[in-house]
């Protein structure tokens, strides 16, 4: 009951539909504009640059307020995991309510961010690692989706080579494969060569 607690809260918190409120403030449903989804990318298209900015920063935070602030509140000693374990359900969970929100009817965005703020609370040099991939592969790219499916592939691989435990490698594993899941289309419109490409005018 306890763990189950503890999930349904990262879960929740997931669920704050960070992107859809900006962009509702500005008058744009994300959900019926551009992707349709509603993470950072989607805003910046539709919204602006600082609605953009803002909501990748707040979806970093709920990853990693809930790996390293929740997690230790809600831990109990009569768990039968041990704390790192709780931590690692606990950001499958809230990138799970990120990725499919319960105020949102279950549609929400994909996940990178958050997953990277749970990265940065429990693993990181998981998130160095997969941060400087990413930018590598933006950079020569300018294909968002691209470089985040690459860098999500490579972390678990990251993750063996430093032999981290086996409850940070599980969750290495799944959230690389939530985010390919995620990226589905993307990665459809990548093979026909049709993905759009970003282009950061300063």
């Amino acid at each position: 009951m306890r763990l189950f607690l503890a999930m349904f809260t990262a879960y929740l918190f997931g669920s704050i539909p960070t992107g859809y409120l900006f962009a509702k403030y500005k008058n744009v449903d994300l959900r019926n504009t551009g992707s349709g989804n509603t993470g950072a990318t989607n805003v910046l298209r539709s919204v602006g640059k600082l609605a953009a900015l803002l909501t990748l920063v707040i979806d970093v935070l709920k990853g990693y307020i809930v790996v390293t602030f929740l997690a230790d509140i809600l831990y109990n000693f009569r768990m039968n995991i041990t704390p790192v374990e709780l931590e690692a359900i606990m950001g499958l969970c809230v990138v799970a309510g990120h990725n499919w929100p319960l105020f949102l009817s279950f549609k929400g965005g994909k996940g990178v961010a958050t997953s990277a703020g749970v990265l940065l609370g429990l693993c990181p040099k998981l998130l160095m690692i997969g941060l400087g991939i990413w930018i590598t592969v933006f950079i020569f790219t300018r294909i968002v989706s691209m470089a985040s499916v690459i860098s999500a592939a490579a972390i678990p691989i990251a993750s063996y080579c430093f032999k981290y435990d086996n409850a940070i490698r599980f969750l290495a594993i799944i959230l690389a494969v939530l985010t390919i899941i995620r990226h589905k289309q993307n990665i459809k419109r990548l093979i026909k060569k049709e993905e759009k490409r970003i282009i950061v005018k300063i």
